[in-house]
């Protein structure tokens, strides 16, 4: 039941080394924000910066009382930290955003609107992107593959701006997966979704927390975390390559007993080359399944996805401590 001062909106910000940004997005955000006409909270989670962006988040909260922060004990990752913020959330419609401004915040007012026409999980693809080539084209590729892999429609899997219902960001809330994808899964509790378009900006200050290593590794994620597709090919691949083999093997008998013992020593090489081919396709088939393996061995340890070290609520003096913590049910915590 909502109380009175409630909000309407939570806004969750996910922030790591983003100091450099911290003051000019807070100058029009909250303008944006106030703009609405709507009772609102902003969540900011400093996912284990090691600049001064927890310093400057506390420095703004005189004069933001809608501002609450959270601070994990080290890095935990961007959906670990959006997740923390669905949790404290206590808005009937939650949005996501970057802190970098390349989401700029004049663009919330399109997401509020959707939710005013009954959506309940709007997504964004982002118009005129003003990444550098490799990011856009890696981007490209990774929804176009998704896409097929998850048989989730949607154009841009890699925009923060987004919007989500309470009902569905609690939902995800609860999830005890280790690692999962949130655009994609969000989709699965959505019966009203929506994807719009909106402008994107160059970053402004600050570096880009996602190489290509990290890239990578969001693409396993989506790989492993929504789909049993990449099993079913390795299989085929698997089926495939020894057809070949087999194939190639009554081939070379063949010509050995056609060509004779002589032209059989010459292709020795060959003999090699099959062999290789059938070892890779090994390597391929563990590989992967060593990834599936790693993922249930990370869910049976149970860690916690993420641990609070403070929350930063209300009165700028108040905090919460949680360095003791030992799972993600960490309840809201209320505004003192």
């Amino acid at each position: 039941m909502e109380t009175k001062n409630a909000p309407i909106l939570s806004l969750v910000i996910p922030m790591k080394n983003e100091a450099a940004n911290i003051d000019p997005l807070f100058l029009r955000l909250f303008p944006v924000l106030r703009g609405l006409g709507l009772a609102f909270e902003v969540i900011c989670i400093d996912d284990g910066s090691t600049d001064e962006t927890l310093e400057k988040l506390l420095q703004q909260k005189p004069s933001c009382p809608e501002l609450t922060v959270l601070s994990f004990s080290r890095n935990f990752g961007q959906h670990a930290a959006v997740m923390a913020g669905f949790e404290q959330a206590g808005g009937r419609w939650i949005i996501t955003m970057d802190a970098d401004l390349q989401n700029p915040p004049e663009e919330i007012p399109k997401l509020v609107a959707a939710f005013q026409e009954g959506y309940d999980l709007v997504g964004t693809y982002r118009e005129g992107r003003q990444d550098p080539f490799f990011r856009k084209f890696a981007s490209d590729m990774v929804n176009r593959l998704t896409r097929k892999i998850s048989g989730v429609s949607l154009k841009d899997f890699g925009c923060m701006l987004r919007g989500y219902t309470s009902a569905i960001a609690k939902q995800l809330a609860r999830q005890k997966e280790y690692r999962i994808f949130i655009p994609a899964l969000a989709t699965l509790y959505a019966k009203n979704p929506v994807e719009i378009p909106v402008s994107h900006a160059a970053r402004t200050g600050g570096v880009s927390n996602y190489s290509f290593m990290k890239l990578l590794s969001l693409q396993l994620d989506l790989m492993t975390s929504l789909s049993l597709v990449p099993l079913r090919l390795l299989f085929l691949l698997g089926s495939a390559i020894a057809i070949f083999g087999i194939s190639f093997g009554v081939l070379l008998i063949a010509l050995r007993l056609i060509l004779g013992a002589t032209w059989a020593a010459q292709g020795i090489f060959t003999l090699f080359a099959v062999l290789f081919i059938l070892i890779g396709g090994q390597f391929i088939a563990f590989g992967l399944l060593g990834e599936y393996i790693g993922r249930i061995f990370q869910e049976v340890r149970g860690h916690p996805t993420y641990v609070i070290r403070d929350v930063f609520s209300g009165n700028p003096t108040a905090s919460f401590r949680a360095s003791e913590t030992e799972s993600n049910d960490i309840s809201p915590i209320s505004s003192t």
